[in-house]
């Protein structure tokens, strides 16, 4: 009786200790099928910003988010920074509200402000929810030790009290807010367009601070990023893309493709290959449904 009774404990042990087991195992494969799908939601999200394309410094065979581009502009020329998970040279020491606070208002860990260079101006549109998956994503990747470059700007553009005064009078942020009057694609296109992919901020020209011209919306700009020239991108028929119908939009976001069968080139034909390319059908077709329903501007930018 005795030996059975032994016998029947330890059954029910190894039956505990198995149930114990799986249990750890599922849990755990659980919470990694969690950080996964994180990652590749923010593995998206970086795509639809356009793939980062400008802290790679593509031309010099740059490690990939390593930094080290240079960015031309009217104030001098911005490097791109290092947005590898290197804890030194990278944002790897960098917690959800260091990398949060960076994204919505420009301000580093130790409380500098940053260049608007880095659009933040549009970035503080995103969701908190979304900002944190592109964080998992960018903490993925390889790490590359590789040290910021200095920023070689006029003066006295590169002062911190020339930021904060910047911050204060220039820039007005204003909080995306979805339209309800319009439809759940349009609202979708209006958030990649205004926040995520930040289009405004190469294809809205500037005033003397450089600050947007709000009313000259995604109207173009002969000064856009590395000196190249950001085209028209509303249905202005001569001037704009007012020709283009919704499927030449989103074909074009994938491809690179324009109607005429010319192909893009410079600085956009990387955000197209590295990060429109990527991007579901549904939200290609979102964002030309945005932008074809934008006030149509005047504004030839082939003029002297």
């Amino acid at each position: 009786v005795a030996t059975t009774i032994l016998s029947g404990k330890n059954s029910l042990i190894s039956e505990f200790q198995r149930f114990l087991f799986w249990f750890c195992f599922c849990l755990l494969s659980a919470n990694n099928a969690g950080g996964q799908s994180l990652i590749e939601k923010g593995k998206y999200i970086f795509h639809a910003s356009g793939g980062c394309s400008c802290h790679t410094d593509t031309k010099n065979d740059g490690e990939f988010l390593a930094g080290g581009r240079p960015i031309k502009t009217p104030f001098g020329t911005f490097y791109a920074s290092n947005i590898t998970p290197d804890p030194t040279t990278g944002i790897g020491k960098w917690s959800d509200e260091d990398f949060i606070r960076a994204m919505t208002k420009g301000l580093s860990p130790e409380g500098n402000h940053y260049f608007p260079v880095f659009p933040y101006t549009s970035f503080h549109n995103i969701t908190r929810e979304d900002l944190l998956a592109l964080k998992a994503y960018l903490f993925s990747i390889p790490a590359v030790s590789q040290n910021n470059l200095p920023h070689d700007l006029l003066l006295p553009f590169g002062r911190q009290a020339v930021l904060m005064f910047w911050k204060n009078v220039v820039w007005s942020p204003q909080p995306f807010i979805s339209n309800p009057e319009k439809t759940e694609s349009w609202n979708r296109g209006a958030y990649i367009a205004q926040a995520l992919a930040h289009c405004g901020e190469c294809h809205t020209p500037r005033n003397l601070l450089g600050g947007l011209k709000s009313y000259m919306h995604f109207a173009g700009s002969k000064e856009g990023p590395e000196g190249e020239l950001a085209p028209n991108i509303t249905p202005h028929k001569k001037t704009g893309i007012g020709d283009w119908t919704r499927v030449d939009i989103s074909y074009f976001l994938e491809t690179g493709m324009k109607p005429d069968g010319d192909g893009t080139q410079g600085l956009m034909s990387e955000v197209i290959e590295h990060g429109y390319y990527y991007l579901e059908l549904e939200d290609l077709d979102a964002l030309a449904e945005y932008l074809i329903s934008l006030l149509p501007i005047e504004n030839d930018l082939q003029q002297d």
